[in-house]
């Protein structure tokens, strides 16, 4: 029941909010027993969120080495004395400063991903999150980024989901790196059509155009942060680093939950 999971907002704080959140967890958990978002077995007091810690496990984790542009994954016998290139980033550099992603999109990142965006899970948002999060300095080549921009979903869609899922993970690294989100300088202009069908030439084409910048001055000289929920061939994302690009920041990075490998 994704109503559930965002009780109105009271004004508590301090000791007491931790109190009454805790209160509330065990009453609803007493009255709707709580299932694993993807194997959907009872969920007990050992687990991450509304997965239980045998899918938390099975979410397969990416670690170095890796390509130091795109993040995809190497083979340990690629290492070298400075982090290597993969083939695609020496024939066809990505318009992005460096890629990186949380975890390959298997078989239950992709459950999760999808309870997230079209079951409405929400709460999945913080867990799936901190796997960008649990790499670390690793995950942020560049240093400190100045902002984080989610990858904005057109009005239309976003009123037919409810929330962009892009944004939850947003909210979630900015609070555990202590940096600003911004869901309002890049905006989705034309309702494209979903990409998940479309090769890779007709996903470029499909996201041409299709996003705008709404305030140039909040990205100018700063590095950014795109974020959103998987990297298949980077066409959309890309396409938001060309415009953000275009408003003059300097430096634009990516980071996803998944990415296909």
């Amino acid at each position: 029941m994704s109503s559930l999971e965002h009780l109105p907002a009271l004004a508590r704080s301090g000791r007491e909010t931790g109190r009454w959140r805790r209160w509330t967890g065990a009453l609803l958990d007493l009255v709707f027993p709580p299932f694993c978002t993807v194997c959907r077995v009872p969920l007990s007091e050992a687990r991450r969120g509304p997965l239980c810690l045998v899918c938390w496990d099975a979410l397969e984790r990416i670690g170095p080495p890796w390509c130091r542009t795109c993040g995809v994954p190497m083979a340990a016998a690629l290492r070298s004395t400075d982090t290597p290139l993969c083939g695609e980033c020496r024939l066809r550099p990505p318009v992005f400063a460096y890629a990186r992603a949380g975890a390959r999109y298997g078989d239950v990142t992709r459950e999760a991903l999808h309870a997230l965006k079209f079951k409405g899970r929400r709460r999945l948002a913080g867990p799936l999150a901190d796997l960008i999060v649990e790499g670390g300095a690793a995950r942020l080549p560049k240093g400190q980024p100045d902002l984080l921009v989610p990858v904005p979903l057109h009005p239309r869609r976003h009123r037919e989901r409810g929330f962009n899922q892009a944004f939850l993970l947003a909210r979630r690294l900015g609070e555990a790196w202590s940096v600003p989100v911004r869901d309002d300088v890049l905006l989705r202009v034309v309702a494209t059509a979903s990409q998940t069908a479309l090769e890779s030439n007709a996903r470029r084409s499909n996201v041409r155009n299709a996003f705008q910048l709404r305030r140039p001055e909040t990205v100018a000289g700063r590095h950014v942060i795109v974020v959103d929920d998987i990297l298949t061939t980077g066409a959309t994302v890309s396409e938001c680093v060309l415009t953000l690009q275009a408003g003059g920041a300097a430096t634009v990075g990516v980071l996803t939950v998944a990415r296909v490998v």
